[in-house]
């Protein structure tokens, strides 16, 4: 299992701990990422869950990253509109992505999708950037697969994305910023993710890529060796208190951006969980989204401008 598999898996059984899917749906999940019966249940059991027989979904309600009913309103400015784009891609493929330019751009900004694939809180993420003065792209890195609405459920979708290889990851995103240089010409480039798009920002870093100026990962998982020293970018990394599992590599993290020489921050945000930014799950806190909303802004107005 990869380490990017393992990091799906644990959010899945992570998730049943929490009490947000049902035992039966993370068995579910877990088998179509690959585990068996026995190896489910112990990964299960390690996250701290019971041997339930799994009750009522929708009592438990939906997941860190499903759309559920925010409690309050999002982060940030009411979002400009976005539109879907697409645009060539490694070896003659397709890429598709939501759009969404800057009245009067300040920067140009690369937005990678969480786990559940390109979303509409997603779109709704560009489209503040837009609406702060960031033009925005937001690739769907299932492109290749027809697009996230193409691929089937939410369980399909976190399967799909745990079989593919980090280097088509790589190349697509390096595709992706070749089009925003594209849409937004002059601009520098910045780049933000959640979740998994944060572990695929700091997987970026870690390619050598040199166009981007600044990236801010959100409670990403740390690639494995990371090593920045081919990048320029200044990093801001958000972390969530209550998140152990991701919070166990921010320390490398930290390491690898200063033995890199990186411009940087760490930031963690008190009482809060992971996914704390997503306005449609369970664990959104608005005051600390908010916060680290202007954090966002800030950094990329400073290091983009």
């Amino acid at each position: 299992m990869t380490p990017f598999q393992r990091y799906l898996a644990e959010e899945i059984a992570i998730d049943h701990a929490d009490g947000l899917i049902e035992r039966r749906e993370a068995l579910r999940r877990l088998a179509l990422l690959g585990l068996g019966v026995p190896a489910a249940t112990a990964l299960l059991a390690a996250c701290g869950a019971g041997d339930d027989t799994g009750g009522d979904a929708a009592a438990a309600g939906p997941s860190a990253d499903r759309p559920g009913t925010p409690a309050t309103a999002p982060a940030g400015p009411s979002p400009l509109p976005t539109e879907a784009i697409t645009f060539a891609g490694p070896e003659g493929t397709t890429l598709q992505a939501a759009w969404a330019p800057a009245e009067n751009p300040r920067g140009a900004v690369l937005v990678i999708h969480e786990n559940r694939g390109l979303t509409d809180h997603i779109r709704s993420v560009a489209g503040r950037l837009a609406a702060s003065g960031f033009s925005a792209l937001a690739i769907d890195l299932l492109s290749r697969e027809g697009g996230t609405a193409a691929v089937g459920d939410e369980a399909q979708v976190i399967a799909t994305l745990g079989g593919i290889p980090q280097e088509r990851f790589v190349a697509d995103m390096r595709a992706a910023l070749d089009e925003l240089e594209r849409r937004a010409s002059g601009s520098k480039l910045g780049m933000t993710g959640f979740c998994f798009g944060g572990g695929m920002t700091w997987l970026l870093l870690a390619s050598g890529e040199p166009r981007l100026a600044a990236a801010v990962p959100f409670y990403g998982p740390l690639p494995d060796d990371a090593d920045f020293s081919g990048s320029r970018a200044a990093v801001l990394g958000v972390y969530a208190e209550q998140d152990a599992r991701v919070n166990a590599t921010r320390e490398a993290a930290r390491a690898a951006l200063e033995r890199a020489g990186l411009k940087h921050e760490i930031v963690t945000f008190p009482g809060v969980d992971h996914a704390f930014f997503n306005d449609t799950g369970q664990r959104y806190d608005a005051g600390a989204a908010a916060q680290a909303y202007q954090r966002l802004i800030d950094w990329f107005g400073e290091n983009l401008a």
